[in-house]
């Protein structure tokens, strides 16, 4: 959740946030049918090089994802991961030119990648430190062109027009919520309205026939460039193993999570077709350039950037607006550049800000944002009285609706909490008809921050260390900067086994803090 200026022109710039998400080639599941392209490429046939209209496509939404992911990294890592795409990207066909694909590493916390027509390549940080080498960053940044020089952005959109995302987003919220910039399209911006959520959003336009199309382009592009062609099926092991991992740290049974509220579908069932995959190429060995990919990667920035607050376990905290509150047992968060949203299987929420300045009255705060979740139809949502409370000594206004959708009943809470005379946050949160309750702890826990608490927030980052005799994975999880789970942290962003031995010399990856 990025400082107030980017909040209040979330909303204005939520056309243009659709259109990155139309476009953008996220990299994990979705449902649409084959088409022309993908049996061309299938069959070894020429890739067409990109149009005008592609570059200009990609142009368009650059600035718009550089905004909404946090910008381009601001370190060393940025050039490295540049070199390193443009090296894969050449071998797709879509250009021979180095400088015609533009590969970005995003300042996110956020696992993951994606690209956009005419040679817009994206991965984010935070994926790029669950790598362990050089060569499965190039296996994912090569599945993203993949999906470029297979045209999937082209057939998702024509999906899209059928199906729109906020279509997708109705489904898995429960049912079509109101129609044509009614209730559905406004919750929609309200719980969407970042290029995060709606990226991954567009990833539900991908079907099982894309995705391994992509992956076997990937293992093409790796060993045409002379990587190891298995990095692909260790990448996606080890994001298999994040996403586990990210399910038990929410306290939550894998089965009970819907794919929109993970921060990406499980890759697991791909391992072992791109491992066989992998087999077949006939290559053996590839470089893995593990040294370097590690040198260039020590003291990577991890997590959420403190100016954008963070999540410590069930608490989100913000020192530079300083502010926090913590969310239910089994509600898990993700912090974007303009809200925190809040999701499990028993609904979803959104903390964040209503653009433009704040007017002193609360209650006209709630009803405006009532008024935004009605959109063009007004009689869509009809809120009760808006009651008047103190939150731990902080002025706050709430009020409920409730929604009829096609598959029941639906409970619409906004509460609002006023930090300054010029500035208010809220809530939004959805859930089913009589559920919506779960949220009250959430509601009650918003604070103020101390300036001692605010200054103890520190960044964590990426620490590359040596294994010394007597080392073990025990010992040295006790060096993560978590609170819980810190073996399990470990092992997963090393991509080793619970049994595993540590041998002088060898090179993991720890996560510490770092200096403010």
């Amino acid at each position: 959740m990025a400082e107030i200026p980017h909040w209040r022109v979330a909303m204005a710039r939520k056309s243009a946030i659709m259109m990155v998400a139309l476009l953008s080639s996220a990299c994990m599941a979705g449902s649409m049918a084959g088409s022309p392209a993908e049996a061309q490429s299938r069959r070894g046939g020429t890739i067409q090089p990109f149009s005008e209209a592609e570059r200009n496509q990609g142009a368009q939404a650059h600035a718009q994802i550089l905004q909404e992911f946090g910008g381009e990294y601001p370190g060393p890592q940025a050039a490295y991961v540049r070199n390193v795409g443009q090296n894969i990207a050449v071998q797709s066909g879509l250009s021979t030119a180095r400088t015609d694909f533009t590969v970005t590493l995003l300042n996110s916390p956020v696992n993951n990648a994606f690209a956009l027509p005419g040679g817009y390549v994206y991965v984010t940080r935070q994926l790029m430190a669950l790598m362990n080498n050089e060569a499965e960053l190039a296996g994912v940044l090569g599945h993203e062109v993949g999906h470029t020089a297979a045209r999937h952005a082209r057939q998702r959109q024509r999906a899209a027009t059928r199906n729109s995302i906020l279509g997708i987003l109705g489904t898995v919220l429960g049912g079509a919520i109101g129609d044509n910039g009614g209730l559905l399209g406004s919750l929609g911006g309200l719980l969407q309205d970042n290029a995060m959520r709606a990226a991954q959003l567009a990833t539900l336009g991908f079907s099982r026939s894309q995705e391994l199309e992509a992956d076997d382009l990937g293992l093409r592009y790796l060993q045409g460039a002379g990587y190891d062609p298995m990095a692909l099926s260790t990448m996606l092991a080890s994001l298999a193993a994040q996403n586990s991992l990210d399910v038990r740290v929410t306290g939550q049974d894998a089965r009970s999570i819907p794919e929109w509220a993970s921060t990406h579908p499980d890759p697991a069932s791909r391992v072992r077709r791109a491992q066989a995959a992998a087999s077949r190429i006939g290559v053996t060995g590839g470089n893995t350039n593990r040294d370097p990919f590690l040198n260039s990667l020590d003291n990577v920035l991890y997590a959420d950037d403190p100016r954008q607050g963070v999540v410590e376990g069930r608490d989100f905290l913000h020192p530079d607006l300083r502010l926090a509150f913590t969310v239910p047992q089994g509600f898990g968060m993700m912090n974007g550049t303009t809200a925190v949203t809040i999701s499990s299987a028993a609904g979803q929420a959104q903390f964040t800000m209503l653009p433009g300045a704040y007017g002193g009255n609360l209650e006209a705060y709630v009803d405006q944002v009532f008024r935004q979740l009605g959109g063009n139809n007004q009689n869509a949502l009809t809120a009760g009285r808006v009651q008047r409370t103190t939150v731990n000594g902080i002025p706050a206004a709430y009020a409920s609706a409730r929604a009829r959708t096609q598959q029941g009943e639906v409970d619409v809470v906004v509460f609002a909490y006023e930090f300054a005379r010029d500035r208010a946050y809220h809530f939004a949160a959805l859930a089913p008809a009589g559920r919506v309750a779960a949220f009250d702890p959430m509601f009650g826990s918003v604070r103020r921050l101390t300036a001692n608490d605010a200054a103890a927030i520190r960044p964590r980052r990426i620490d590359v260390v040596t294994v010394r005799r007597g080392d073990t994975p025990a010992g040295l999880a006790q060096r993560m900067a978590f609170r819980d789970h810190q073996l399990d942290r470990f092992l997963v962003l090393n991509a080793l086994q619970p049994n595993a031995v540590l041998t002088p010399g060898q090179r993991v990856k720890l996560v510490v803090y770092g200096a403010n």
